[in-house]
């Protein structure tokens, strides 16, 4: 049984049936699940085809081999064609998990997702993310060949590609991360733009009229066109011209037709989002000279081409392990330091100098945004490739890695990073450095009330089960006269719901240096959140391990008999402890446990939570500046919980505690009614 196809004016008859095969896998994978985007695959293969045959480096063998070129389908709806290139290509995904699209533990989800398919580099889908992605990891790139190649032996060399289409394009997202890329001038950066003029539902023009080339040339980019998606000479020669470009990304725009030869859905809002259907199936492989009405069929021949991508990966790894090798030999010191980067490693003694860094009780007041640049500074000093920053706000979060440049077009080695006002790109482009390989871990910074920003990436950050540090200060009403816009009152919450996210409020400088070390450590994301305000340092005893477990005894009743426990968070704990000195002088002995981490402490084992909440003890009060949304689990249903159901205000920010009413009175009370006192 075979499949025929003339050969076209752009290719050779092989070319054309290896890119039949990519459609037609994909469109059966769809049909069969009876869900999921045949347009872009039928209408983009040849792009794809041009890239993963004749250009893209990659050992399908060796899907992590660090100096393969990355490619990202940022248009992640249309992951069979994703699927299907990895399939042809050796990659360890059957034809069986082919068969096996969208169904429950395959490994072709209905979006590409990072760790569940060799070869996917990044989970993509929510539109804009993976071009954020991408720029992440060119920018990555740029950073480490500059760091560790040297001008005999060059180790680092590789390109980023991406497909996006138009509601890539759309997204925000997508405009924050490629003005930063042309500014930064990642002229590794190639992105093949789907231009097919249809959206889900309706045309583009029906919402989207923009030069999408000129605006692409404001950002700094060069900009190519072609005119026939399937011509796959001018797709060669814009891929080279693109290559031959060092000081600008480049944007290939390519027309091409969705659901490319359906003869009733080409075209069309149709084919973007639903099956073809089993008769619109059979006249799209006649309309493509696809003789071959069997599902999921490989002709033998274009197989055979597809697996020369095993030898010409093997081949090209092999030939960088002997340049590596060599650059091994002459730089010793060198490679042991990328090698435990590329492992995602923290060298010994990277902790070294905090515990130095605690205090005892009594220390001069600090806001934990200072502390967390002392912190930061006394790690970043032992991790040559920790490498973050913030956007546009440096000065307010603390986070500049002191006595380093900016990292610019014209210094690459430089260690801090700016973003500019783009916190949505910011944590896209983070969750990029990770996943290239090589930065240990990247943060980034601004005001807890632009979490919101972000959330979309943290998210997906969560999803993959990568470890960036997301640093947020300004956390509550204590920002004070900048009034309600800045004053976060419900993100802690948000931030809390993610799964797989650990979020961490430390109380005073102690436990900033102490959050810091977890954080570190952590092999999930991490969100550390800090004070504008000064707070008061309390003993540092337990400090270390009570925070790395989540909740722990701050301050025990007098006598270890406690009627009571408050538990509290960040700069409330200090208004906790105020309760507890109240309370004492009434003769209520209370408890005060510091919970700096609801998902560690949900972690330790049943006896340590009975140890630090003993069940017995059914009172209970917990106070926080910000919807008392999760705190049941705590406090219990009959505990109560001091914090906001509103907004903040614009005033000095002890005015803005005592008028909504988070202050130790109200501690008191909450505690004396639950004792009925």
């Amino acid at each position: 049984m075979t499949a025929t196809n003339a050969p076209s004016k752009d290719g050779t008859a092989l070319d054309t049936l290896a890119v039949n095969t990519i459609r037609f896998l994909a469109v059966d994978a769809v049909q069969k699940a009876n869900s999921g985007h045949p347009g872009l695959p039928l209408g983009a293969a040849p792009m794809a085809y041009a890239l993963w045959t004749r250009f893209l480096k990659h050992n399908p063998h060796n899907p992590h081999w660090a100096n393969r070129d990355r490619f990202v389908l940022s248009a992640g709806h249309g992951s069979m064609l994703l699927y299907a290139l990895l399939h042809l290509t050796g990659y360890e995904l059957s034809l069986d998990e082919i068969k096996n699209f969208r169904q429950y533990g395959s490994e072709t989800p209905g979006h590409p997702e990072y760790g569940d398919t060799p070869g996917v580099e990044t989970t993509t889908g929510p539109l804009g993310q993976g071009i954020g992605n991408a720029v992440g990891m060119a920018w990555a790139e740029t950073f480490l060949a500059a760091t560790f190649n040297r001008p005999d032996h060059k180790i680092i060399d590789h390109y980023t590609y991406v497909i996006v289409g138009d509601g890539d394009l759309m997204e925000g997202v997508a405009s924050e991360a490629a003005s930063l890329a042309g500014h930064l001038k990642l002229g590794k950066l190639i992105v093949f733009y789907d231009d097919n003029k249809v959206m889900l539902s309706n045309d583009t023009a029906a919402a989207f009229s923009e030069n999408v080339m000129l605006r692409f040339e404001a950002y700094g980019w060069q900009t190519l066109h072609v005119a026939n998606g399937n011509d796959l000479k001018a797709i060669s020669d814009a891929i080279k011209q693109a290559q031959a470009e060092p000081n600008r990304p480049t944007l290939i725009d390519v027309r091409t037709v969705i659901g490319y030869g359906s003869p009733n859905k080409q075209g069309t809002s149709k084919a973007h989002g639903e099956p073809l259907g089993a008769e619109e199936v059979k006249l799209t492989k006649q309309a493509l000279g696809w003789q071959v009405e069997e599902p999921f069929f490989i002709p033998g021949e274009a197989l055979e081409h597809f697996r020369e991508a095993i030898d010409n990966g093997a081949k090209w790894e092999a030939d960088w392990q002997a340049t590596y090798d060599a650059w091994k030999k002459a730089y010793p010191d060198l490679a042991t330091q990328y090698e435990l980067a590329l492992a995602g490693k923290l060298p010994d003694g990277w902790d070294a100098d905090l515990p130095a860094l605690l205090q005892p009780a009594g220390s001069k007041a600090a806001a934990t945004r200072d502390s967390n640049g002392v912190a930061l500074n006394a790690i970043a000093k032992h991790i040559p490739t920790m490498i973050g920053g913030d956007a546009d706000l440096s000065g307010s979060t603390k986070t500049l890695i002191t006595g380093l440049p900016l990292y610019s077009s014209a210094n690459h080695t430089a260690r801090n990073l700016q973003f500019g006002v783009r916190e949505h790109a910011m944590g896209a482009i983070t969750n990029g450095l990770v996943l290239h390989g090589g930065i240990i871990k990247p943060y980034t910074a601004t005001f807890m009330t632009f979490s919101d920003y972000m959330r979309p990436p943290m998210r997906l950050a969560a999803l993959m089960n990568i470890a960036p540090i997301f640093i947020f200060t300004h956390d509550s009403i204590g920002v004070g006269e900048d009034g309600p816009t800045h004053q976060p009152i419900e993100q802690l919450a948000a931030l809390r719901a993610i799964p797989n996210m650990t979020v961490l409020r430390p109380a005073d400088h102690n436990e900033t240096v102490a959050a810091w070390k977890v954080a570190m450590q952590q092999t999930r994301p991490t969100v550390l959140v800090f004070t504008r305000q000064k707070l008061p340092v309390f003993a540092p005893d337990g400090v270390m391990d009570g925070v790395a477990r989540g909740a722990y005894i701050k301050a025990e009743a007098d006598g270890g008999k406690p009627a009571a426990i408050i538990i509290s968070t960040g700069s409330e704990v200090s208004l906790a402890m105020a309760a507890r000195e109240e309370l004492a002088k009434q003769g209520i002995q209370v408890r005060v446990v510091s919970m700096p981490s609801f998902e560690l402490f949900r972690h330790q084992d049943q006896s340590y939570r009975d140890q630090v909440l003993p069940p017995a003890i059914q009172a209970r009060v917990a106070i926080e500046a910000a919807v008392p949304f999760g705190w049941h689990e705590w406090v219990g249903a009959n505990g109560k919980i001091v914090g906001l159901e509103r907004f903040g205000a614009s005033a000095p920010y002890e005015v803005v505690y005592e008028k909504l009413g988070i202050t130790t009175a109200a501690a008191v009370d909450a505690v004396k009614q639950l004792l009925g006192k």
